[in-house]
C-alpha cells in the first residue's frame, strides 16, 4: 500500500492541513446555534443562567456525583478547589502533568512538591508520595492521566494516615471509570476540563465535582466573588463563572458524547492495528473492562529498539503537517519558576524523565478520518524503516 502523506489525504478527508492533536469536536451545530439564539432572546448571558444549571446537572449525572460546579476554565477550577480545601504550605503533585496543575498552586503561594510517576501507568507513584510528605504538606493532587485512574485507594490511605486532604485533576477523565466507579467521586473533589481540545468541550470551561454539599456551596460562593445574595459578600472570591454560551456548547457536546467516543475508539483501534510490528513503537493500553473516552492516542518510543528517536519521529511528522505532540515534555520541574526556585528538584524523578522522553500523542477525534489515521501509521512505519 502506498504511504500517502496527510498533505494529500487532507483533500480526501475534506479538511485542510495540518492535523493537530486536540482538534475540536463540534457536535450538532444547528442545536448549538438554536441555543445561542435562545440565550440572546432571553438576554441572560451569564451569572448562573438556565444553561449553566442544565450543564451542571448533566455533568453530575454522568460522573455519578451529587454536585457539579462549572467554571470559566479548569485552571480556575483547580485554583478555587485548592483554596476551598485550604491548601497551603506544600502540596504533592506529579511533575508529569500539564503545567496548570502546578501553576494553580504556585499562583496562590502554595509550593508544588513534585512526586515521581509509575512508568507503566504514567500516574503518580504512591511510594514517592510517602517520601515527599513533610510537616508542611497539606494536600495531594493526583492526576488521572490519559483518563486512566490513578491509585486512589492507596493515595487516600496515605493521606488519611497523615491528616492530609486529597483532590484529583481529572481533566482527561470525564466519562471514564475506575474499578467500575465513574471518575468524579474520588477524594474530596475532582476537576474536569471542557477546554476546546478536550473530547467534550464547552469552548472554554471546567468543573469541580464533589459529593460534599458543604464544599460545593463554598466553591459556588468563591466562583462569584463570595456573594451570598445581592449585596452580601461572605468570603473572598473571584470571577470564575461560566457564561451561558459556553454552557450551551457543553450541553451540545454532551448530546454527541456517545458518537464522539465511538469515533475516538475506532481511531484508537486503527492506530493500534496500523502501528503493530513497528520496532520500538507501542500504543498505551486502555482497560477494556472500564469505561474510557479514548481521548488520547499515546505512543511510546523505545529508543533502544527503534531506529528513530522520539524527537526525530515528531519532527518527521511535523514535516508532513501532522502536529503530533510531546506531552508532557519536559516535565513541570524543568519549567519556570520551578527549576529556578527549587534547584535539583528533578533528582529522583527518574520515571518522569524516562516517560517524558518517550511519549508522542497523535491526532484523533471527529476531525480526522480513517484514511488519515492509516496515512499517519504509514508515515511512522516509513520513518522507522528509513532509519535503518
Amino acid at each position: 500500500m502506498k504511504n500517502v502523506s496527510c498533505k494529500e489525504t487532507a483533500s480526501i478527508g475534506g479538511l485542510p492541513p495540518p492535523l493537530h492533536v486536540g482538534g475540536p469536536n463540534i457536535g450538532d451545530r444547528k442545536k448549538f446555534l438554536a441555543r445561542v439564539n435562545d440565550i440572546l432572546d432571553r438576554r441572560w448571558l451569564s451569572n448562573n443562567g438556565i444553561y449553566v444549571q442544565e450543564f451542571e446537572k448533566k455533568i453530575a449525572e454522568i460522573a455519578g456525583v451529587e454536585h457539579a460546579v462549572v467554571m470559566c476554565n479548569a485552571t480556575v477550577a483547580l485554583e478555587i478547589a485548592a483554596r476551598a480545601l485550604d491548601f497551603q504550605g506544600e502540596v504533592i503533585v506529579p511533575s508529569y502533568t500539564f503545567i496548570a496543575t502546578a501553576h494553580a498552586l504556585q499562583w496562590q503561594g502554595i509550593q508544588p512538591v513534585f512526586a515521581d510517576i509509575d512508568p507503566e501507568t504514567h500516574n503518580i507513584n504512591p511510594d514517592d508520595i510517602r517520601k515527599k510528605i513533610t510537616k508542611k504538606t497539606t494536600g495531594i493532587i493526583g492526576v488521572h492521566l490519559w483518563g486512566r485512574g490513578c491509585q486512589v485507594e492507596e493515595i487516600e490511605s496515605i493521606a488519611k494516615g497523615k491528616g492530609i486532604r486529597v483532590m484529583y485533576d481529572a481533566s482527561h477523565a470525564f466519562g471514564c471509570s475506575m474499578g467500575g466507579k465513574m471518575i468524579g467521586g474520588f477524594g474530596e473533589c475532582e476537576v474536569f476540563s471542557f477546554h476546546a481540545t478536550k473530547f467534550i468541550n464547552s469552548l472554554e470551561g471546567g468543573a469541580v465535582v464533589t459529593n460534599s454539599y458543604e464544599l460545593a456551596e463554598k466553591i459556588r460562593l468563591m466562583r462569584n466573588f463570595g456573594f451570598k445574595g445581592y449585596d452580601n459578600v461572605v468570603c473572598p472570591g473571584i470571577n470564575g463563572k461560566m457564561n451561558e454560551v459556553c454552557a450551551a456548547m457543553g450541553i451540545t457536546s454532551l448530546e454527541a458524547m456517545d458518537g464522539i467516543i465511538k469515533v475516538n475508539r475506532a481511531n484508537y483501534e486503527a492506530y493500534r492495528k496500523g502501528l503493530t510490528g513497528i520496532p520500538g513503537v507501542s500504543v498505551i493500553d486502555y482497560d477494556p473492562i472500564e469505561k474510557n473516552n479514548y481521548q488520547y492516542v499515546v505512543i511510546e518510543v523505545d529508543e533502544g529498539a527503534c531506529t528513530r528517536s522520539r524527537d526525530e519521529l515528531v519532527n518527521f511528522l511535523h514535516a508532513e503537517n501532522i502536529i503530533a505532540r510531546k506531552y508532557f515534555w519536559p516535565g513541570c520541574h524543568h519549567m519556570e519558576p520551578y527549576r529556578t526556585l527549587q534547584p535539583g528538584i528533578g533528582i529522583g524523578l527518574t520515571a518522569t524523565e524516562l516517560v517524558a522522553k518517550r511519549v508522542i500523542v497523535l491526532p484523533t477525534g471527529q476531525g480526522i478520518s480513517a484514511v488519515q489515521v492509516s496515512s499517519i501509521c504509514g508515515l511512522i512505519a516509513k520513518a522507522v524503516s528509513s532509519g535503518r
